[in-house]
């Protein structure tokens, strides 16, 4: 069907008032229709993402309706019986929630629903601790607030790989979302078909997280934000409970709120993003601040120095802590003599030295989470799930500990603030480390830059920029000669499976790898320079101006 047959299907289909109103101000604007619908909605690296609104490409409840069906369908071959469902903040977050509950309830499955937004993290784990089939967490992670979006787990609390997800949406392609039908949530929830999630599953998950900490903490001072999202009750219970009490929080963003009013782009990867924690730091003479991300799965911080309060990037945060932790644990002889460190292909290199420095394994895989979790899953059906000790992502998003399988900003913010506490101690900053790191290792600096491509238009020009980097293979890159290039759709350098990703190495000492986003119409670039502070500069001058020119 073309974009317009779909938009006049579901001009006379739709009964929900909201997007029937939507579809009528589409009426005679072709790039509205187009950019609603010229595809449906796919699973990327971070599950099913979209803006809100009426269409096929975007998120409403008839696609969660018809991707719910399928994921049933798909768990009734395989003899699945039970789910859990979980939300975040964001807007429609509860309504999308109740409504794949309600579908998974339709096919006589278990279903269990959180009793309020909850992290992802929280999701994954109670996906195990209550041994279910199927985990779905409904949030847009740390996108602008239009958007929403749907992440699938399996049995393992690990997000759906890629042959998974192939099979499940080969069920949803066949599904009509218009014929999906189900008696209400409320009804469900009365024939005791659907649960809410009791307070000990959440106290359970509490005590693995803290069954992580290292250290005896010392004072500190701690200011926080959720970014009005779902970290907004368990990470200041964790770091109470761990013995910080000095902690503040920053009202305005304490409460969830998916219309984020006082931050249009809850990401702690953003400097804005932190802006109101940075000024209440100040007022209150702060240590540590910290920012979790609309579903808690990311957390970004802020650390004062010299008077002066320094964001961190997640590559310098998983450098300090995969340091912190394995120089804690060699030191007290509980670190494993085959311990496994996970990393994505994105993330600094910097971790393969210091991993080498405490004869620990690196493992590489691609990006996205649910590889770190495959890791890990991997480990444990050989009886050596011990054996992995921390996993982290660039993008702010760190595990460690095997209570889930996938990033957790609620554990990451308790060994971060337990970190920054012992090296207070030493009468040291986590700047100071991060120096001391350099000192010992080498310089490693990163700068991550994106390109935007939006709507249909978008999407095709990006599928032919990525196509041309095949066909035209790039020579020069920041002033360099390109002397090694890994296209991840044709390689045999990593163990991993095939991907959309280029990497180029310069004979300069540059890295670049080029991914487009899985959930959001980006193109994404990975700039790494070695050498010292200037020359870093003054590469990643010359790569941006030439992906300018590339990319344009």
């Amino acid at each position: 069907m073309t974009s317009q047959e779909r938009f006049e299907e579901w001009k006379i289909k739709v009964t929900d008032k909201k997007l029937k109103a939507e579809l009528e101000k589409m009426e005679g604007d072709s790039v509205a229709i187009e950019n609603a619908f010229f595809k449906d909605l796919e699973f990327g690296t971070g599950g099913m993402r979209g803006v809100l609104g009426a269409g096929t490409n975007c998120l409403n409840i008839y696609n969660i309706r018809k991707v719910t069906e399928g994921v049933s369908r798909a768990m009734e071959a395989k003899g699945m019986n039970s789910a859990v469902v979980s939300h975040d903040s964001r807007i429609n977050s509860r309504l999308f929630a109740e409504t794949t509950a309600s579908v998974f309830a339709s096919h006589g499955f278990k279903v269990y629903i959180v009793p309020e937004e909850s992290p992802t993290p929280f999701l994954s784990y109670a996906v195990r601790k209550l041994s279910c089939d199927i985990g779905v967490m409904v949030t847009a992670s740390h996108n602008p607030k239009q958007y929403n979006g749907y992440k699938l787990y399996n049995s393992s609390g690990c997000q759906v790989l890629d042959d998974e997800a192939d099979d499940i949406i080969s069920y949803v392609e066949k599904v009509d979302p218009f014929e999906v039908d189900t008696r209400t949530f409320d009804y469900y929830v009365k024939q005791g078909a659907i649960s809410v999630i009791e307070q000990w599953v959440y106290g359970s998950f509490l005590n693995d997280v803290e069954s992580q900490a290292l250290n005896d903490v010392g004072q500190l001072k701690i200011v926080y934000t959720p970014l009005n999202g779902a970290g907004f009750r368990l990470v200041p219970q964790v770091l109470y409970e761990r013995g910080f009490k000095d902690i503040s929080i920053v009202e305005k963003q304490g409460k969830p709120d998916g219309r984020f009013t006082t931050c249009p782009f809850p990401n702690p990867e953003k400097p804005e993003a932190l802006k109101l924690a940075i000024g209440l730091a100040e007022e209150k003479d702060a240590d540590l601040v910290l920012a979790t991300d609309p579903d808690c799965d990311r957390v970004g911080i802020a650390v004062k120095h010299d008077g002066k309060y320094v964001l961190l990037s997640g590559n310098e945060v998983g450098v300090l802590l995969t340091d912190y932790i394995l120089g804690t644990r060699c030191a007290r002889w509980n670190l494993p003599s085959n311990a496994v460190v996970v990393r994505t292909v994105v993330t600094s290199s910097l971790v393969d030295k210091i991993a080498e420095h405490f004869n620990v394994e690196v493992r590489t895989v691609l990006t996205g989470f649910k590889w770190i979790g495959d890791v890990i899953n991997k480990l444990e059906a050989r009886g050596e799930s011990d054996r992995y000790v921390i996993g982290f992502e660039e993008s702010y998003g760190y595990l460690v500990g095997d209570h889930c399988r996938d990033k957790d900003a609620v554990v990451a913010s308790m060994l971060i603030a337990e970190m920054t506490s012992h090296y207070k101690k030493e009468g040291k900053t986590l700047i100071d480390q991060l120096g001391f790191i350099y000192d010992r290792y080498g310089k490693y600096e990163h700068r991550n830059i994106s390109k935007k491509f939006e709507g249909a238009s978008g999407n095709a020009k990006m599928k032919s920029l990525m196509d041309s980097l095949r066909s035209n293979p790039i020579e020069k890159l920041g002033g360099g000669n390109v002397i090694r290039c890994v296209d991840f759709l044709d390689q045999h350098d990593y163990e991993v499976p095939k991907s959309n990703v280029m990497l180029y190495e310069t004979d300069n000492g540059l890295t670049v790898i080029v991914r487009p986003s899985g959930t959001e119409p980006l193109i994404k670039f990975y700039i790494t320079a070695s050498k010292n502070e200037k020359e870093n500069a003054e590469l990643f001058g010359a790569a941006i101006s030439d992906i300018d020119k590339i990319f344009a």
